[in-house]
C-alpha cells in the first residue's frame, strides 16, 4: 500500500515505567537499524524491498527539532557504489557508538570495495558538514587486505589483516601517515597439499549481455598443454532488479587459497579443476519479477560458464559437474531437468517442491496462489522426468530450516528413481542445514568423490546436445 510514512522511531527514558514515548525519527521505508554516537550525532537507516534502496540519515538526538540530513541514498545490489559502513568504538559501559575524530567533525567509513578488478577494501573520513570523503588508505595488488580496527584516528594507525594467493592472512599495523606496515602474527600455510594451486578471477559474458565472473582453481603444475581436466562447478543463484548490478565483479583475485569442511577446493587434489562462484544472477528489471524466467536466466548462466572453460583448453566438456548447497542444491537440480550442459551433478540440503514453501521463498514475494504456474515451472519435482544425468542428493535428517525440511530430498529421490535415473540419496543423522560433525563431513567428501569420480571423471563422451532442453 502507498503511504508517505511507513516506520516512527521513538525513544523513552528510563525507568521507563510511567514514561511517554518521544520521536526520534520518521521515515518513508522501513526501519533498519540505528547507531549511536553522542547526542549531537546518530545514523538511521531505512530500506525499500521493491526498489533494493537504502538511505541513511543523520539525527542529532539531543536535539528532537533538528531536521534530518540525508547522508547515503543508494541500492544495496549496487556494490561499486556502496560507500561502506560507519567504523565504530566500544565505550566503557561495553556498548558501540560511532568512531569519530577527536573534534567531533568527521567519523570513518570502512568496505569492501567493490570494482571491476575485484574488491579493494577501503577505509574513509567522511566530513559531516560536507559529506565529502577523503580516501586514507586502499588495498592493492597483490593483496587482499582489509581493515579490521582503526586503533588510533589521530595518528592513524590501523590493524589490517593481509594476504595474498599465496600467503595466508596474517596481522599487521599500517601508520597511514608514514605509509608503513608492520607485521604482527606469522602463520603458517594451513594445507600445505595446496602450494601451488593456480586460482585466477575470470570475466565472461552470457548470451542477453550480462557480464558474469567466477573464480577458476587449477590444479598445481597443470597446464593447457596437459589436456583438459574432469571440472566441478560450485554455484548459488541471487536475484537482481538490475543488469548492471548482476553485471558486477564478485570476490578477490587476490584472497589465498584456503579450504573449509564445505569448500569445493578439495577436489583439486583429485585432479579436477573447480569453477568456484559462477555467477548465476536472475534479473528482474522495473515491473519484471526475476523469477519469471528464472530457468532461461539459470541455464543461459551456465551455459555461459561452460563455454568460457572449453574455450579455455581447461574443462572437458563431456566431463563437467554441477554442485550447490541449499539454494544452490536447488539451481543443481534444475539444471540437470532443463539443460544437457552436464554430465553429473551433486545436490545438498536443498529444496526442490516449492509447493511446500507457498508462502514464498528465497527472494519471491509472490505467494504459492498468486503465481502458481511460477511456483509449478521452478520446482524441479515437477520435471522429474527430464532428468537423466546422475544426481547425488545428501541432506541433515534433522534440517529445521523452514524451506529445505528433510523431506524435500527424500520426496524428490523417489520421484527421480521413479522415473528410471541413478540417484543416490544420503540422509546425514542428527545434521541441520549444515553438516558439523567429523563423521559427517568426512562422510559427505568421500560420498562425494566416489560420485564425481564415477560419473564425471571416468565418464564416457556424451551424445547429447549442448543447451536447455
Amino acid at each position: 500500500a502507498k503511504a508517505e510514512i511507513r516506520d516512527k522511531v521513538f525513544t523513552i527514558a528510563a525507568p521507563f515505567k510511567g514514561r511517554t514515548p518521544k520521536p526520534l525519527a520518521t521515515l518513508a521505508f522501513r526501519y533498519s537499524g540505528i547507531r549511536w554516537g553522542n547526542d549531537g550525532l546518530a545514523l538511521v537507516s531505512e530500506s525499500w524491498w521493491r526498489s533494493r534502496s537504502i538511505r541513511t540519515w543523520m539525527i542529532q538526538p539531543g536535539s528532537r527539532e533538528s531536521e534530518p540530513v540525508l547522508l547515503f541514498d543508494y541500492s544495496w545490489e549496487d556494490r561499486y557504489n556502496n560507500p561502506g559502513s560507519p567504523l565504530m568504538t566500544s565505550t566503557s559501559s561495553g556498548t558501540s557508538v560511532l568512531l569519530t575524530a577527536k573534534d567531533k567533525k568527521s567519523i570513518f567509513l570502512s568496505g569492501q570495495g567493490a570494482s571491476p578488478e575485484g574488491n579493494r577494501p577501503f577505509i574513509d573520513r567522511l566530513d559531516l558538514a560536507s559529506k565529502g570523503t577523503t580516501r586514507l588508505w586502499r588495498s592493492s595488488a597483490p593483496y587482499y587486505e582489509r581493515p579490521v580496527d582503526l586503533i588510533d584516528p589521530e595518528k592513524l594507525l590501523m590493524l589490517t589483516r593481509r594476504e595474498s594467493k599465496t600467503e595466508p592472512a596474517n596481522y599487521f599495523i599500517r601508520d597511514l601517515k608514514k605509509d608503513t606496515a608492520t607485521q604482527l602474527t606469522e602463520f603458517p600455510h594451513p594445507a600445505p597439499q595446496l602450494i601451488g594451486i593456480q586460482k585466477e578471477l575470470i570475466i565472461y559474458e552470457r548470451k542477453d549481455g550480462v557480464q558474469l565472473s567466477a573464480t577458476l582453481y587449477l590444479p598445481a603444475g597443470y597446464t593447457t598443454n596437459d589436456g583438459p581436466l574432469p571440472a566441478l562447478m560450485w554455484a548459488y543463484p541471487r536475484e537482481f532488479k538490475s543488469a548492471a548490478a548482476a553485471s558486477q565483479v564478485i570476490g578477490s583475485p587476490y584472497q589465498f587459497v584456503r579450504i573449509s569442511s564445505s569448500s569445493p577446493l578439495l577436489f583439486l587434489t583429485q585432479g579436477y579443476a573447480i569453477l568456484d562462484g559462477p555467477a548465476m544472477p536472475i534479473v528482474g528489471e522495473g515491473d519484471a519479477q526475476p523469477n519469471d524466467t528464472f530457468i532461461e536466466q539459470l541455464v543461459s548462466s551456465a551455459e555461459a560458464a561452460v563455454e568460457e572453460v572449453v574455450r579455455r583448453g581447461v574443462a572437458d566438456r563431456d566431463r563437467i559437474a554441477i554442485s550447490g548447497h541449499s539454494y544452490g542444491a536447488f539451481m543443481t537440480a534444475n539444471l540437470l531437468a532443463h539443460s544437457d550442459l552436464f554430465s553429473a551433478g551433486v545436490a545438498r540440503s536443498g529444496a526442490y517442491n516449492r509447493t511446500f514453501t507457498p508462502f514464498g521463498f528465497q527472494n519471491e514475494e509472490r505467494t504459492f496462489w498468486q503465481a502458481p504456474d511460477v511456483y509449478f515451472r521452478m520446482s524441479p519435482f515437477m520435471h522429474a522426468e527430464k532428468i537423466n544425468e546422475p544426481i547425488l542428493l545428501i541432506h541433515g535428517r534433522a534440517d529445521n530450516n523452514s524451506g529445505t525440511f528433510p523431506i524435500q530430498s527424500e520426496r524428490y529421490y523417489h520421484a527421480i528413481k521413479g522415473h528410471g535415473a541413478t540417484a543416490r540419496l544420503v540422509m546425514l543423522p542428527h545434521e541441520s542445514h549444515g553438516y558439523r560433525a567429523r563423521e559427517s563431513v568426512m562422510h559427505v567428501l568421500w560420498e562425494m568423490t566416489q560420485w564425481l569420480d564415477t560419473y564425471v571423471k571416468n565418464a564416457k563422451p556424451r551424445q547429447k546436445t549442448i543447451g536447455s532442453r
